[in-house]
Parts: C-alpha cells; structure tokens; sequence
C-alpha cells in the first residue's frame, strides 16, 4: 500500500515568508529553506527581523489570508487524493497553514507551532521533533507503507531519502545539482505523469 508525503509551501501554496516580505519590503524575509539548510538559523533570522520591525502574528495571518494555493494544486491534490492516501509533512505552523489548508479541501497537515505572547507576538516556535519529516516517512515506512515523497528545498532531501521514491517539484537549480539522483517535475502535469506510474 502506497502514502504519499508530501511538502506544502512551494508545491501546494505560495511560500508564506515571501509573500511576507512582499507585503511588508523586508528583502530578508525572502529567505526560505531553499536558500539556508538549516532550519533553527533561519527561524531566528526571522524571529529577530519580527522583532525588530514590531511584526505581530496578526500582520501574518493578514497577509496569509490574501494567498490561495498555487494554479492547479487544487486539482492535482483532488486527482493524487482520489489515487492513494496523502500526508502534507510541512515546517509552517499551525497558526500560519490552517487558511491555505481550508482551500486545499483540507488535507492531513502535520506541521509545527508558534508561541505567541501576551502582545501577538511570536515570541518562539516549536518543533513537533527534530528532524520531524525523515521521522514520520520512516514511521510510514515500519507500518509498512510504500511511501513517495516530494518537496523543492534542502528541509525536504531527508525525506525524499527516506522514502521508497522522492520527487523535486519546482526546486531551484542549487537544489538540482546537488541532488541530481531524484527526478524532478515543473508542472502538476508531470507530476501526474511520475504518480501514474508509482502507483
């Protein structure tokens, strides 16, 4: 029996921390896990530019609820939905992904959570587990499923590795190159065409 794990921002929805930056002119909040590998870094890159620009969670959740899902995710989630089970393995938050989830028809997220201060502030974030995606892949892998799995950045390689079949879908070329050995697809229509033959 197959699973799929895949990842959200970037391959379902638009990346959340850009749409950010977009919106508020922070050029480093566009720096997402396609850029740092490591994810700690990154988070408290974000939090100290929150902080200093006094950005609460609801100048985020505003932005978030203008964003709809990439064109055509919807319809490729319905098609790879009705073909075999699918589990969204993500690095947002709860307080962040729920709208997006909404649109998406509601898949099964598992992702991580912010604390928020008594002001609205993000004041810290915690990880469900370190390592959190390779995990669940491998506890799907010992319940015996035939798991596939696909993401774009560095925070999803140890999965794709973990996983019977890992897919890139619209990764950058530093990405590519360094992880020529698994197949990459641009658009949802490939993407049906590699699941077609999976599964």
């Amino acid at each position: 029996m197959h699973i799929v794990c895949s990842d959200l921002e970037g391959v379902f929805i638009p990346e959340i921390w850009i749409n950010v930056a977009l919106k508020t002119g922070i050029e480093e909040l566009k720096l997402t896990t396609r850029d740092i590998s490591d994810y700690d870094a990154l988070m408290r890159k974000r939090l100290d530019i929150l902080h200093a620009n006094n950005l609460k969670l609801e100048d985020i959740t505003n932005v978030i609820a203008t964003m709809e899902p990439l064109e055509g995710a919807v319809n490729f989630l319905d098609w790879l939905r009705r073909k075999t089970q699918v589990i969204i393995l993500s690095d947002t938050f709860l307080q962040f992904a729920g709208p997006l989830i909404e649109k998406l028809g509601r898949p099964t997220l598992l992702c991580h959570e912010l604390q928020i201060d008594a002001d609205g502030c993000i004041a810290d974030y915690c990880l469900r587990q370190q390592n959190s995606k390779f995990k669940a892949v491998d506890a799907f892998k010992n319940l015996n499923y035939q798991v596939i799995a696909m993401g774009d950045s560095y925070n999803d390689i140890s999965m794709l590795e973990a996983a019977q079949s890992g897919i890139l879908f619209r990764p950058p070329s530093n990405v590519v190159e360094e992880y020529p050995q698994f197949p990459v697809a641009t658009t949802y229509q490939q993407l049906r065409d590699i699941f077609s033959k999976l599964l």
